[in-house]
């Protein structure tokens, strides 16, 4: 779903990068091998690396969009209530805080004056955190997202942009899930209806470099 009309002043524009943990882009990582063959078929991570290169070139803000990193302290062991995706994650020690599958991809790591918003809970990179403050401190309007994982954290973060009103452009190919059903129901059935663009990497780039 391109469009050709949607632009990306660097003054207006961020880039979001949803959840870059070594426990889903990196082997060995806890969440890398039920990602495996999207992130393989589309070379999601030589993409982010692309995309993230392009935005840094023109200036565009960094924004990293983080999940909660799993600790012994957690609050949420006394919650009355859990979801089924934040149980399992929880079980499962994932992102663990102070681990190399807890820190970031090191092609990822934050530069100097790039964002690090506080960690979401659950999927949305902007529930219950500073994420939407940090765009608008920064006079944006206009994000693209890419990263983890494409039916759950990006698209609930892309849903809840939209519903602040932001317009979103989603990299198709530097988006990565826990195989293809995933991502075909988010990329041809739910993000249409909340992004504004859902491009290529080499489309973004393109437009980035223009």
């Amino acid at each position: 779903m391109s469009n050709p009309e949607q632009t990306y002043e660097p003054e207006l524009t961020g880039l979001l990068v949803v959840d870059p943990y070594n426990d889903f882009l990196s082997e060995g990582g806890k969440l890398y091998e039920p990602s495996r063959s999207t992130l393989e078929t589309h070379n999601v991570v030589e993409h982010m690396r692309q995309v993230l290169a392009a935005a840094r070139a023109v200036g565009v803000q960094v924004l990293i969009a983080p999940h909660h990193r799993w600790r012994e302290s957690d609050p949420n062991s006394h919650w009355k209530t859990m979801p089924p995706i934040q149980e399992s994650a929880a079980k499962g020690q994932i992102f663990a805080d102070g681990t190399w599958g807890g820190s970031f991809h090191p092609d990822f790591e934050p530069r100097p004056g790039e964002v690090v918003a506080q960690e979401h809970w659950l999927s949305s990179g902007f529930a219950n955190t500073d994420l939407d403050l940090q765009l608008k401190k920064h006079g944006l309007r206009k994000v693209i997202v890419i990263g983890m994982r494409a039916n759950t954290c990006i698209e609930s973060t892309v849903r809840f942009a939209a519903e602040l009103g932001y317009e979103v452009t989603v990299v198709k190919d530097a988006v990565g899930s826990f195989g293809f059903p995933e991502m075909d129901a988010s990329l041809q059935f739910n993000l249409p209806a909340y992004a504004n663009a859902i491009i290529s990497t080499a489309e973004i780039v393109a437009k980035l470099s223009a």
